[in-house]
């Protein structure tokens, strides 16, 4: 199938100058400055890329990331208050997380996890790995920890101005900062997605005698048992709704899982299609049969929301709005109009003015947060490099209709990418953009390493580790592993070790969620 998206951008280049300078120097007399917001694994990155830059080492650019918990990490930060509706959590994390994606496939281009990780660690390793990161490349320097963005305006006209941000500080003081660019990396994993159901009210008010009825986020997850001896339904089959229902199977006394498509069972769950509503005694499914929980868990995902956007007017929310030029706006699952899911086409402000690190899904984080910042920050210091807000928009129209024409809606699903082959072409583009524009380099390499590719046909993988870890040779396997090609050389490994288990002792598993942990995340 013809890409596309490669075609556009092929266009795009043809249109624009041919030569553009590698280093650009800053005329104004002031240095420009650039906010970043989150210091999760985009925020990073984007710190990260720009601070090499050098526009930055000269000391024409200053770069400021504002982060509103102690430390880096995003969502691997643990949360160990005891949060309850309607406040929300700082995290989804739950102790028990494990990653569902091989850590050498989540890792930043360059810095692969040290010796002895598993290949599917807890959460305290990818923790550990960020702040690694931020203390390798010296980050710790240019982040404001605790301070919270509470609202972003732009003063100024679509043609020059500038951010005005409301912060508030570790101490609860509130102060204001002018910056010419703004970078959003909030990450996409905060504000739950609660679906409503007719008659879900009075099913909670006609709990029995001496016992509670609870609909409950997967935000506020944390441990299994707390579900001890109770009739549960887990709504959702993604990571994070799988995984709870295999925790919970043990503790529980009947675990049941409403799907809207189909899935791979879990031993010992049961599986039921949509909810169709809720009476004063039970849940009715779509097929008629019913069930009566004691707890009602959503892995309904999150909101794609903003809010120090919104509450400075610059990201409208409109849950039915669709195909709009004239403003930002987000659906709850989408927002638009970004140019490559990066930078905001709102006609308020400059094209380079506001981007987006991190939005896509189905995609591996970090490698993919670091395209994303590379196309940002020299869009951010060399705005020549783009052509016209009108062309951008009808690449954005294309690439929505050729969405579409694969069958999904840009508007319901959101920022994913349609495949694992998009997922690795959508990154080589953004740098290779870059190099047709000389803003960087020729190297005649692609960004996304062939080995990073390869992990996507690893179906033994996820099966193999487990059983690695059974047998409790885990570190035998590890051991001495530091650079990406043994990392890869690894997987592999691994890979062929259990097809030759299963084929040895005819076992066959048909295609299931392993493959899923390649594109996605544990939080959807």
């Amino acid at each position: 199938m013809v890409n596309i998206q490669r075609l556009l951008f092929s266009f795009l280049s043809s249109t624009l100058p041919s030569q553009v300078p590698l280093h650009y120097e800053q005329e104004a007399v002031s240095r420009k400055s650039v906010a970043i917001v989150g210091a999760g694994s985009a925020g990073l990155a984007m710190l990260k890329t720009f601070t090499e830059l050098d526009t930055f080492v000269n000391n024409s650019w200053e770069v400021v990331l504002f982060e509103e918990r102690e430390h880096v990490g995003g969502v691997w930060l643990p949360d160990y208050n005891d949060v309850h509706p309607p406040e929300i959590p700082e995290t989804p994390l739950y102790p028990l997380l494990h990653t569902n994606t091989p850590v050498p496939s989540m890792a930043y281009p360059g810095f692969p996890f040290p010796p002895g990780t598993p290949l599917y660690p807890s959460h305290e390793y990818i923790e550990a790995y960020h702040r690694r990161y931020a203390q390798h490349y010296k980050l710790l320097d240019y982040i404001s920890f605790n301070h919270k963005i509470q609202q972003a305006t732009w003063s100024g006209s679509p043609e020059n101005g500038y951010w005005n941000l409301t912060v508030t500080n570790a101490a609860g003081h509130i102060f204001h900062k002018k910056f010419d660019h703004l970078v959003v990396a909030s990450g996409n994993h905060h504000i739950p997605r609660i679906p409503v159901w007719k008659g879900q009210d009075k099913w909670l008010s006609n709990a029995p005698q001496n016992q509670t009825r609870k609909i409950l986020h997967s935000v506020y997850y944390r441990k299994p048992e707390a579900f001890t001896g109770l009739n549960v339904l887990i709504v959702g089959n993604g990571a994070s709704g799988r995984d709870a229902a295999s925790q919970i199977l043990d503790f529980a006394t009947t675990t049941v899982v409403s799907v809207r498509h189909d899935g791979d069972p879990l031993e010992g769950v049961i599986i039921k299609p949509e909810i169709s509503h809720f009476t004063a005694d039970e849940i009715v499914f779509v097929d008629g049969t019913t069930y009566s929980p004691d707890v009602v868990l959503l892995g309904t995902g999150y909101e794609q929301r903003k809010p120090f956007l919104t509450a400075g007017g610059e990201l409208a929310v409109d849950p039915a709005a669709r195909n709009n030029s004239d403003k930002l706006v987000t659906n709850l699952k989408y927002i638009f109009p970004l140019y490559r899911h990066i930078l905001s086409l709102s006609p308020s402000y400059p094209t380079n003015a506001l981007a987006f690190i991190g939005l896509p899904t189905f995609i591996a984080n970090c490698p993919s947060d670091i395209a994303q910042s590379l196309f940002a920050a020299h869009a951010i210091i060399n705005p020549s490099i783009l052509p016209s807000r009108q062309k951008l928009l009808k690449e954005l129209e294309a690439y929505e209709a050729y969405v579409r024409a694969n069958g999904r809606d840009p508007y319901i699903n959101g920022h994913q990418m349609l495949t694992k082959i998009e997922s690795s072409d959508y990154q080589d583009e953004l740098v290779e953009f870059l190099k047709d524009m000389n803003a960087i380099p020729r190297d005649g390499k692609k960004f996304v390493e062939e080995w990073r590719r390869d992990i996507f046909e690893y179906q033994y993988l996820k099966r193999g580790w487990k059983r690695i870890e059974e047998l409790g040779t885990g570190q035998d396997w590890t051991k001495g592993v530091r650079t990406e090609s043994q990392w890869a050389d690894l997987m592999k490994r691994v890979n062929d070790w259990q097809k030759r288990w299963e084929d040895a002792n005819g076992i066959e598993f048909r295609a299931d969620m392993d493959l899923v942990g390649y594109f996605g995340n544990q939080w959807t």
